[in-house]
């Protein structure tokens, strides 16, 4: 490429930013002319937007760009004079014209010539048809808008392959206000950096907007994992300055001692030196006790500010991450739009809580999910326009997105005016494809019928549409909000539309849980997923073939202790009440027997090990503010143990302590120096009842062998100051330990490394490349059985 190429490529990536953010203004601003042709600040707000792209493409050299931006601020500005009154033919070649300088910015291929050569037959047309509206010709409108609706079928596609939104504080080239200003940088009067402004919004100064910065997601993500050890870490601090509380406490406890010391030599005949050491001993022990006091005031005010400066920038943080839904929706009132223009529909979208926060991991995985259901209810919710005459429903149908949050969720709710489901249509589809008996279907309810649309492969239709399908995609709808850990529901009104009710949370970086305490261990419930905790009396509890139950909600829900779920040793207890988290839906609800409910808190989520694979009812890992590992719960996996459970008969009563008979548990030490990995380890094998010590590397591994005895050992091979060979041949040569089982677990699958280990003496060796719960658990009770002895 020479140098010509390149300034050519590097000006006409300033063009397609200009163009995108320009493209945002005409695509709102037309949407509202075309419900209100005459509105001045929408007509005033594309006006501009047209004007500056036609000043930008001038700069550049983009004459294709100039002439499609000149004819359509020709159009605007007409309307704007009353000269012209813009109808929906106006909007089509308007909307086309925006796209088409979108494309102009990114051109197909990236030829730089595209404008000139392939792109100059569009270019030509979209003129010559702007030209003809002008003079008052009728063009065929039903034909434009059918040829160039799928141009903004999916949000975004019309700027497929523009350069990243997020460049900022890139000089946007633009001429100066007004018509006839059109200049180039450098002359008399150059310009200015345009202002960004919605439609119906003053214009802002440049100076006034706020400063972007290109940051990539893998710093942001960083600067959270890092801004959130900073909070637990000062957390060390309070500890601290309590053991230096307890210090002074015990220096004025020794200045006491040494008062009543004084006084005791004072009533005899000691020897004047004894008087002059214990005089000064009191007065270094004071001053002593002085500074100390000074300095665990000054720690005090320390980790008051640390704290709060901890916090603020953790906040900041996470807020990073944090966008307003409206950065996700764009595109999607033009989508429907011309998406209703193609099938000959009249169909607005309307918009409520864009400003709605929500994470850029979320808001990225809710693009799809959100088109599917808004092409469906424009193809399949809204009716003909003749059908909606003759219903007396407004000719142009109305679909609402409202999005709000709702105790620390997002709350999406996607309506429309339409006539809803047939029900009995809906019953039949049912019975014909065999999946509920006839005489069951009438008995169930509206909401029962409505899941049936979710089904895989479930359509109430012969064919299917190439748009959408009541039903065909929305099971990989419920799929994605599923894998953001969201749920998504139908109702419907007769008449007046159907409703999905998204519920999602706001970030996947963070959750709010509920900490409870399983057999010494800590556990978190994402409160999404939470009902009720409750304190449920042991006399409520019965017993109905051999299964437990308690009434809540007017019902009988199953009782099941976490523990037997998680596979691990019960802890029984005197008291009269049990902690229960009841947990489910409206179908599927059951209760969950912890030792202790320890209160909520918001938890940063670290996702397991991939290398682990998938641990059983365990969805990912975190830390408390104190530093305390937690392992959250896969509630939709544990809701599955629990019905496993319950088919096989296996529930066990909760028993009180008197009940429980002592037995020994089988030690396992575990050394790894990854906490995620010594965590997974200890919590599976804890959990299969044995009794589990840890260690960070060989050495501190050898110091606990030496004082403790074990079963088996679980050893990294890859390990600071002592690595897992070198410990496996210290415990073979040593007479008290040569008989104890090791097992080396190591994630670099090398031959090498497994000779090695074999030859040192180990008894087992697992690569953590194919490591899975089950293997490893399989591999200990082959080597040492039962946790049980």
């Amino acid at each position: 490429m020479n140098p010509d190429q390149l300034r050519d490529a590097s000006l006409l990536e300033l063009f397609a930013l200009e163009a995108q953010s320009q493209a945002e203004v005409l695509n709102t601003g037309l949407l509202a002319l075309e419900r209100d042709p005459t509105a001045a600040e929408q007509l005033e707000a594309c006006m501009r937007a047209a004007h500056s792209l036609k000043g930008a493409a001038r700069i550049v050299g983009l004459d294709g760009g100039v002439r499609v931006a000149h004819v359509m601020e020709d159009c605007l500005v007409a309307a704007q004079r009353g000269e012209l009154l813009l109808r929906p033919v106006h909007i089509d070649t308007l909307l086309h014209g925006t796209d088409l300088l979108l494309r102009l910015g990114c051109p197909p291929g990236g030829d730089l010539d595209w404008a000139e050569r392939d792109g100059k037959a569009e270019v030509d047309a979209l003129v010559l048809r702007m030209a003809a509206l002008l003079a008052g010709e009728e063009v065929d409108s039903d034909a434009w808008a059918t040829g160039h609706a799928s141009a903004a079928a999916t949000p975004g596609s019309a700027s497929a392959g523009a350069p990243e939104a997020t460049v900022t504080e890139a000089i946007h080239p633009a001429p100066p206000d007004g018509p006839a200003a059109d200049t180039v940088p450098g002359a008399t009067g150059a310009t200015k950096a345009p202002a960004t402004f919605a439609p119906g919004e003053a214009p802002r100064e440049p100076e006034a907007q706020e400063r972007m910065l290109r940051v990539s997601a893998d710093t942001l993500d960083q600067l959270l994992a890092l801004s959130g050890a900073a909070m637990v870490e000062t957390h060390w601090l309070k500890p601290f300055g309590n053991a230096l509380q307890q210090t002074r406490r015990i220096q004025m406890r020794a200045l006491q001692a040494l008062d009543a010391l004084q006084v005791t030599l004072a009533a005899s005949a000691a020897d004047p030196a004894a008087h002059a050491a214990l005089a000064e001993a009191q007065r270094l022990l004071g001053e002593s006790h002085q500074q100390l006091s000074h300095r665990v005031t000054e720690l005090e005010q320390y980790d008051h500010r640390t704290g709060q400066l901890s916090h603020q920038l953790y906040d900041r943080a996470l807020a990073s991450r944090m966008r307003p839904l409206a950065d996700g929706l764009t595109g999607y009132s033009r989508m429907v739009r011309d998406l209703g223009r193609s099938l000959g529909k009249a169909v607005h979208l309307e918009l409520v809580g864009e400003s709605t926060k929500v994470d850029r991991d979320i808001l990225e995985q809710l693009e799809a999910p959100l088109a599917h259901l808004l092409r469906n209810a424009v193809d399949h919710g809204i009716e003909l326009p003749e059908a909606r005459r003759a219903a007396g429903k407004p000719v142009e149908g109305r679909i609402t997105l409202n999005a709000r949050h709702n105790a620390g969720r997002l709350m999406i709710v996607i309506a429309d005016d339409g006539a809803g489901v047939d029900l009995d249509a809906l019953r039949a589809a049912i019975v014909q494809r065999k999946l509920v008996p006839e005489e069951t279907v009438a008995r169930l309810s509206q909401a029962e019928l409505l899941d049936f649309l979710l089904l895989p492969g479930f359509s109430m239709r012969d064919t299917v549409s190439e748009v959408s399908g009541r039903g065909v995609g929305l099971d990989a709808v419920q799929d994605m909000i599923r894998q953001v850990r969201g749920s998504i529901r139908l109702t419907q009104e007769s008449g007046r539309g159907m409703q999905f009710h998204l519920e999602l949370p706001l970030t996947l970086s963070v959750v709010r849980a509920l900490l409870v305490e399983v057999s010494g261990e800590a556990y978190a419930f994402p409160l999404a997923y939470v009902m009720q905790a409750i304190n449920l009396e042991r006399g409520s509890i019965e017993q109905l073939e051999n299964r437990q139950h308690f009434r809540f909600g007017g019902r009988q829900v199953g009782l099941v202790s976490a523990a037997q779920v998680l596979q691990q040793a019960e802890t029984r207890r005197d008291e009269d009440t049990v902690p229960v988290v009841v947990l489910g839906d409206h179908e599927r609800t059951y209760g969950v027997a912890v030792d202790r409910l320890l209160g909520e808190r918001i938890l940063v989520v670290q996702p397991l090990v991939a290398s682990l694979g998938k641990i059983k009812d365990i969805a990912a890992g975190s830390l408390t503010e104190d530093g305390t590992p937690v392992l959250i719960f896969d509630v939709e996996d544990m809701v599955r143990s629990v019905e496993k459970l319950l088919s096989e008969g296996k529930i066990e009563r909760i028993r009180r302590a008197a009940e429980a008979a002592p037995v020994r548990r089988k030690r396992v030490l575990v050394v790894d120096d990854s906490l995620t990995v010594r965590e997974l380890e200890r919590k599976l094998l804890s959990n299969r009842g044995y009794d589990v010590t840890v260690a960070v590397d060989g050495m501190d591994a050898w110091n606990v062998l030496r004082a403790e005895s074990f079963d088996l050992v679980i050893t990294d091979i890859d390990m600071p100051r002592m690595d897992g060979i070198e410990l496996v041949s210290r415990i073979k040569r040593e007479a008290r330990l040569m008989h104890l089982p090791v097992m080396v677990v190591s994630y670099k699958d090398r031959e090498q490394d497994r000779q090695r280990g074999l030859q040192a003496g180990a008894d087992y060796y697992l690569a953590k490349g194919s490591f899975q719960d089950a293997a490893l658990l399989d591999a200990v009770q082959d080597l040492i059985g039962e946790a049980r002895a």
